[in-house]
């Protein structure tokens, strides 16, 4: 993007320039100019409305900052596509006859209690005796590892069940998984301790690599307990997700909280979107604080600068308190719209100020400086405005969600940077009257 406007800027003011010159210049057309009949009655409306075009604004401010305060960064990938698209459709057979689509990993590890039991038995070992049992060194290490015993495998089978409970949540699988397999075979009997290093002991490494390998470590002091996310779930939400399930952990089957980690690629997108929407915050905080240095040295004026950059201000607030209330979360497309917006708007801005300082200086007068820049500077901000608006609306075709959304409310916005370059920036000239005396003020 950087690149193409400055080849159009190099293209505006070497070709351009050089391609006029080689036509022979027109006489005005006496027709009725339309859009210059447009941009006055906007001028009229705005020396007649004062109150109402500054109340509005407040008003506009208010519902903007509570709409902002909606936005959110959960959302389902499935809802990125149309509903009648290919992809759409297979997210969803997937979801319903495959067991989810995005996978969510839980890793355990033991407390801190544990490692001080395996210190005091470190000790303690030249005590112990050593059985002729053939199975007494598996024995004695089943003892040692955390989860693969009667007792965790229990706590473990209270996680695999209560994760499969959640709508949310599809498949699930976990060491628990081959428990349940041992106690169906075995008539609804649970294996105990002894059984439990019978199946470690005896297992065929074909079967142990697809029930035992993936969800439990070689020395069974961690385990894996994997699921996949039902994305055409109405209600997923994956940070509050997350949340319930480690609240579920930590205060339901008293895990410490230390021992639990999620990995996985809803993890990854989670992370992901909330940095966004942070990073969010920031860039238009530094966009608007370049914005207004440059006007400071642009108009040579605290309060034009000032004055120039609130209806920016406005327009990227209300697209962005758009997205708030019609429920469009912000996400890799959606979270650049406010700072386009503002780099794109500005130029807008600075046509009508700059046109301003230039037409004051006939008659000292601001309402006939504010017709006057209306029917000249207001009809290019126009042209340009409806142009870009187009351009954008282009994208509304895609069948990419956030790519209709990031053209769609993009649109939206230069129309309302548009409408508050052409109300509030003058009336915000006209009353607080920002021009130096030595400009006739």
């Amino acid at each position: 993007m950087t690149l193409g406007i400055s080849l159009a800027f190099i293209l505006n003011f070497i070709f351009f320039p050089a391609a006029l010159v080689l036509f022979s210049p027109e006489a005005p057309g006496s027709g009725k100019d339309s859009t210059q009949g447009f941009t006055l009655s906007i001028a009229a409306f705005t020396n007649r409305h004062h109150k109402i075009i500054l109340w509005g604004a407040v008003l506009l401010a208010v519902v903007s900052a509570i709409g902002i305060s909606k936005l959110e960064v959960e959302n389902r990938f499935i809802d990125h596509f149309k509903s009648n698209t290919e992809i759409y459709k297979g997210m969803e057979i997937i979801d319903r006859q495959l067991g989810g689509t995005t996978p969510l990993n839980i890793v355990m590890n033991p407390d801190q209690k544990y490692f001080d039991y395996l210190k005091e038995v470190e000790q303690n070992k030249d005590e112990e005796e050593a059985f002729d049992d053939p199975f007494a060194d598996e024995g004695d290490k089943a003892e040692k590892n955390f989860w693969f015993n009667s007792n965790m495998l229990d706590r473990v089978e209270k996680i695999h069940d209560y994760l499969e409970s959640l709508p949310e949540v599809g498949k699930v699988q976990s060491i628990s998984t081959l428990i349940k397999v041992f106690t169906q075979l075995d008539n609804g009997r649970k294996p105990d301790d002894y059984d439990l290093v019978l199946i470690r002991k005896l297992m065929p490494e074909n079967v142990k690599d697809s029930l035992v390998n993936p969800y439990l470590s070689k020395d069974a002091n961690q385990i894996h307990i994997n699921m996949r996310l039902i994305e055409s779930d109405p209600n997923l939400r994956r940070s509050d997700l997350i949340e319930k399930i480690r609240h579920h952990l930590v205060e339901e089957l008293k895990f410490d909280p230390q021992t639990i980690q999620f990995t996985g690629m809803v993890v990854l997108y989670n992370n992901m979107l909330q940095s966004l929407y942070k990073s969010q915050i920031l860039t238009i905080g530094v966009v608007f604080l370049a914005i207004m240095f440059m006007f400071m040295i642009l108009f040579k004026s605290f309060s034009l600068a000032l004055i120039g950059i609130i209806p920016n201000l406005l327009a990227a607030g209300t697209v962005l308190s758009l997205m708030g209330w019609l429920g469009i979360p912000l996400d890799m497309m959606t979270i650049t719209i406010a700072a386009i917006t503002v780099g794109i708007a500005v130029d807008d801005t600075i046509h009508y100020i700059h046109r301003f300082q230039t037409e004051f200086k006939v008659d000292q007068n601001y309402l006939a400086t504010m017709d006057r820049c209306h029917g000249s500077i207001g009809k290019a901000m126009y042209y340009t405005s409806v142009t870009i608006t187009l351009g954008f609306s282009i994208l509304a075709l895609s069948e990419f969600m956030p790519t209709i959304y990031f053209g769609l409310l993009t649109g939206a916005a230069m129309v309302i940077a548009l409408i508050g370059a052409l109300t509030l920036l003058p009336l915000l000239i006209v009353v607080f009257r920002p021009l130096p005396s030595s400009e006739g003020g």
